[in-house]
C-alpha cells in the first residue's frame, strides 16, 4: 500500500478504493482528516488570493488613473467572475467574505506600493477608509474614482 508520505496519488487512489469497498479501518485516518482540512484552507486561500489581486487593481484603477488599461480591467474583471463562481462552489465561504476582504486589504498595500511607485502612505490604511464597501469590490460595475 502507497504512504501518504512517500507517494501522495497512489495514498489518494488506494484510499478511494478502500472507501468505495467499505474497508473504512483500513484507511489512514489521520492522513485522511488532513487532507480534507487542507481542502477546505485550500479553498479559502484562493479566496484571499483572488481579493488581493482584486483589490490592488482597484486601488491601481484609483490612485493612477493615467495608467488605466485594458490589461487592468480585464484583471478586474476576471478577478470578480472568479470570486463570483468560488463562492457558488464554496457558499460558506460567503460569510467569511466581510473580514476577508478587511484582512487582505492589509497585504495589498504594500504590492500597491510597489507595483506603482507610490508611497504606502498615500493608501488608506485599512479597507474602512477606502470608502468601498465589499459589495462594491465584487460588482462588476464599480470601479473606483479618481483620488
Amino acid at each position: 500500500m502507497s504512504t501518504y508520505e512517500t507517494d501522495f496519488y497512489g495514498w489518494t487512489q488506494e484510499t478511494v478504493r478502500l472507501l468505495r469497498q467499505g474497508r473504512i479501518s483500513e484507511v489512514d485516518m489521520d492522513a485522511l482528516i488532513e487532507e480534507i482540512e487542507d481542502m477546505g484552507k485550500n479553498q479559502l486561500g484562493q479566496l484571499e488570493n483572488r481579493l488581493t489581486v482584486l483589490m490592488v487593481h482597484l486601488l491601481k484603477w484609483q490612485y493612477q488613473p493615467e495608467h488605466r488599461s485594458n490589461s487592468w480591467k480585464g484583471t478586474i474583471v476576471e478577478q470578480r467572475r472568479k470570486i463570483s463562481r468560488l463562492i457558488k462552489k464554496n457558499p460558506s465561504l460567503k460569510p467569511k467574505l466581510d473580514n476577508t476582504v478587511i484582512e487582505m486589504y492589509l497585504d495589498c498595500v504594500p504590492q500597491v506600493s510597489a507595483e506603482t511607485g507610490l508611497a504606502k502612505i498615500v493608501f488608506p490604511t485599512s479597507f474602512e477608509q477606502t470608502g468601498w464597501t465589499v459589495e462594491q469590490v465584487l460588482d462588476e460595475e464599480f470601479y473606483p474614482s479618481e483620488r
